[in-house]
């Protein structure tokens, strides 16, 4: 949902957390983050991002009570935009012709944003998900109009990578962040202050090899290039799934699988 209000600032409105989750008490991951979401807007002349807190209260509000203490009291919005399948109010009584005619009666333009198709049917989130789930970060490239990333911070780990001649950097991501299936991947890390990105071999679920009992996570290997990369900000752009994880023999085993995928990343990854 996007509203302009007064004076005269674009601004987006979302819900946190999402419908979903209060109404149905399902775990929604989402493909962007408020913080990822700012630095996309900007570029667009968006100035505001407004997370509108989603609870019962505002759920059992009638479409009426939404558009008028929402929309025109709190926001002051003057011009709002929506996607043509916007619902709204109690039990999503509301739909965008229900607002055209709350909003014209307070003297508001409300503009519908057509859905947009490719020759698979309707561009949607659920799409994307369905890309990433199986590691097709090409069509959600496609879908998405722009790269799949993610941010995590740097923390430290058991150093069992360099132990093995591949030193890795442990991701701590977002709960709340959509991750795409696990395995192995050719990507791209950019680090804070550095315009140009690296190339990297990324692991992201368990070490079934190292240990099979321990629970997923996120490790970025930076290629031909040691960065000391502790307590830093990083964000990653999985490019091409490798392969799916493994359990090799022994480690030496696994660190010749490690040479191999690196091999392979290389060949994929090219200077942006």
């Amino acid at each position: 949902m996007v509203t302009q209000n007064t004076p005269g600032i674009p601004t987006v409105v979302s819900f946190w957390p999402h419908p979903r989750e209060v109404l149905y008490g399902e775990t929604r991951l989402r493909l962007d983050l408020p913080s990822e979401k700012t630095s996309l807007l900007e570029p667009l002349g968006v100035k505001q991002l407004v997370l509108v807190p989603f609870d019962p209260a505002l759920a059992a509000l009638t479409p009426e009570k939404f558009v008028n203490q929402i929309l025109l009291e709190t926001l002051q919005a003057k011009r709002i935009a929506v996607g043509e399948n916007f619902r709204f109010g109690r039990n999503r009584e509301g739909n965008v012709y229900t607002l055209q005619e709350i909003a014209s009666a307070a003297g508001i333009e409300v503009f519908i944003a057509p859905i947009l198709e490719d020759s698979e049917g309707r561009m949607s989130s659920s799409r994307i998900r369905s890309a990433l789930k199986e590691g097709d970060l090409e069509t959600a490239e496609k879908l998405m109009g722009r790269a799949y990333r993610f941010q995590g911070h740097v923390v430290s780990g058991r150093g069992l990578g360099h132990g093995l001649g591949w030193p890795t950097a442990n991701l701590q991501v977002n709960g709340r962040k959509f991750l795409p299936v696990q395995g192995v991947y050719a990507a791209w890390v950019w680090i804070p202050h550095k315009e140009t990105p690296f190339s990297a071999v990324m692991n992201l679920g368990p070490q079934p090899t190292v240990d099979p009992t321990s629970p997923s996570a996120v490790e970025v290997h930076l290629l031909d290039i040691e960065i000391d990369l502790a307590d830093k900000e990083l964000i990653v752009e999985p490019v091409q799934r490798l392969r799916s994880q493994k359990r090799f023999a022994n480690l030496e085993e696994l660190s010749d699988q490690i040479g191999l995928d690196a091999k392979r990343a290389r060949t994929i990854l090219k200077p942006i």
